[in-house]
């Protein structure tokens, strides 16, 4: 068998850091992809090119754009990003003196990897990453060896630079000559004061970062580390077997701490939920919180939508952890992940031109002011629900100017005005029918008032009806859902689990036998052994077996 070389070897580790790159995102964080997708609306348009050009690393931002709409192939994504890193390696690699220390090339990729666990961490700064490694490279062969000429060079390229990559170029203008950083800061220093964004929003990058006027450290010290490769491995000596030993285990140590380390699970839970809510995934959502009982706002919301998507709310609510009727209806946040989730909440109820305001709300808590391709399809969907047809054209033209909407775009087009598809589709036809058709304001003390409105003007809309109930029960209003349940039950066949158990304790409560036929006699003989159990002992550890019961919920707590 042929030994591999040793330039085989290095293309071979490479290549293994690359595949696990792509598993990691692939199979680990794959939401994590389609979370950025939604956070931009990348138009094939020239307007839109002119526009990313017209700010510092505007190049970057624009072919970071138009990389990250991919994303809704997640593998593409991935694929994506494990190109970009072991392009990085390389050109890190490249630029070192000593070609046998390869594993240190793979710093920079750790480090990078590491900070993109932060989700507000754009791929604009990877892609001006790559430019600026690939400009020292040809300036390292193609420099002007006369100092005159290198000046020169230098004074020309380096505002060019600064406007296609952005403040990475402070990398490339030291590598050149160390001096000319001065020369780059200066520039930056004049352009913040012409340009239309805070000095320190244009210092760290306009887009390298999404929270404006802050990067992290580790994006920071990246490029101190790029420039300390190239210039001190030129000193180190030919390594020997255990120093390479040691930088292979270093490798090791590189792949594994930002995979453990640098990403909060919970938060890329979130984005699963969020992910699964906009497919509308109900089954799987359900699936994934039998396996993992969700316990934060985000996540509980998520699976009682699904419940109540698959009309189970009332048969399985308490299954799970549950934080009172805020669990049904969040309170507004000026956040962009939840305040979609919870328009697309009210988008299922029937409340569209609430799901309408969140949708702008939404988009307007984008903190670096993109637009978002998910909300504009929503404001489309809207407005051709609400017959509002030229604005709805306008949100879809915009559509039509993209890869992955186009097709959906267009499709809907063709349904503007043509009001028997409109009312004929499972979707936006059912919608026309659960809307109230007047606009109503209301507070977060009213949202099981509302509830009960939607279900009054369409008994069909049994979400409505499932929140209606489900609201007193989950705030512990036993008073409140007994004047809920005879007025839905009067209009539709609707007795689950949850709310025989409620309509058992009501009547307990009074000392009362409830009517014949409204419960069953099993429900009956579980609320007596837990009321004996309960009575006897509110400790009592045989209550466990009813901790899926409102019993349980309203009177021991989960």
């Amino acid at each position: 068998m042929k030994k591999l070389s040793n330039k085989q070897w290095a293309w071979l580790v490479t290549l293994v850091v690359g595949v696990s790159v792509f598993l990691f995102w692939s199979y680990r964080y794959p939401f994590a992809l389609t979370y950025q997708e939604q956070l931009q609306l990348f138009l094939f348009d020239g307007d839109y090119f002119i526009d990313r050009l017209s700010e510092p690393g505007g190049l970057a931002r624009y072919v970071a754009e138009f990389l990250v709409q991919f994303y809704n192939g997640v593998a593409i994504g991935a694929a994506i990003i494990a190109v970009l890193y072991m392009l990085i390696q390389r050109l890190t690699w490249r630029l070192m003196k000593v070609k046998s220390h390869y594993i240190l090339s793979f710093m920079p990729v750790a480090m990078l990897w590491f900070a993109m666990g932060d989700e507000s961490v754009m791929l604009t700064y990877a892609v001006a990453l790559v430019m600026a490694l690939a400009v020292m490279i040809a300036w390292t062969k193609l420099a002007p060896q006369n100092i005159v000429a290198k000046v020169v060079a230098v004074v020309i390229l380096i505002p060019i630079l600064y406007w296609l990559i952005g403040p990475l170029v402070l990398m490339v203008a030291v590598w050149m000559m160390p001096l000319s950083v001065i020369y780059a800061l200066a520039l930056m220093l004049l352009s913040a004061h012409y340009l239309p964004f805070p000095m320190m929003r244009v210092m760290l990058g306009i887009s390298y970062y999404r929270i404006p006027v802050t990067l992290p450290y580790v994006l920071m010290a990246i490029p101190v580390v790029v420039l300390l490769l190239g210039w001190l491995t030129k000193r180190l000596p030919e390594p020997k077997t255990w120093v390479l030993t040691g930088e292979a285990l270093l490798l090791a140590v590189l792949v594994v701490v930002p995979q453990q380390f640098g990403f909060d699970a919970k938060k890329y839970e979130l984005m699963e939920y969020d992910y699964l809510v906009r497919i509308g995934d109900w089954n799987d959502i359900i699936a994934k919180a039998e396996k993992k009982t969700p316990d934060l706002p985000m996540s509980v919301s998520a699976t009682n939508l699904a419940l109540a998507m698959t009309n189970q709310l009332g048969d399985k609510a308490f299954d799970f952890f549950q934080r009172g009727s805020e669990g049904l209806l969040p309170k507004f946040e000026r956040n962009f992940a939840t305040t979609q989730l919870t328009g697309e909440i009210y988008f299922n109820l029937g409340l569209v031109n609430t799901a309408q305001r969140l949708a702008f709300e939404a988009m307007e808590a984008i903190p670096n002011y993109n637009k978002s391709a998910r909300v504009v399809k929503r404001l489309a969907e809207t407005n051709l629900i609400n017959g509002e047809y030229k604005v709805a054209e306008k949100y879809l033209k915009m559509l039509e100017k993209t890869v992955f909407y186009r097709p959906w775009a267009q499709r809907t087009l063709a349904m503007l005005g043509d009001e028997k598809a409109i009312n004929e589709h499972p979707l936006y036809g059912t919608l026309r029918q659960y809307r109230l058709q007047d606009d109503i304001l209301f507070s977060d003390r009213e949202l099981d008032k509302i509830c009960g409105l939607l279900f009054m003007h369409n008994t069909s809309n049994m979400v409505a009806a499932q929140y209606l109930l489900m609201m007193p029960l989950m705030d512990k209003d036993i008073a409140r859902f007994m004047q809920y349940a005879p007025v839905v039950q009067s209009r539709v066949q609707y007795n689950p689990r949850h709310i025989q158990e409620g309509i058992a304790l009501a009547f307990m409560q009074k000392r009362q036998q409830p009517p014949q036929g409204i419960l069953s006699q099993f429900m009956l003989q579980q609320m007596n052994e837990f009321a004996s159990i309960y009575s006897a002992n509110q400790q009592a550890p045989e209550l466990a077996k009813f901790k899926n019961t409102l019993w349980y919920y309203l009177m021991v707590g989960k």
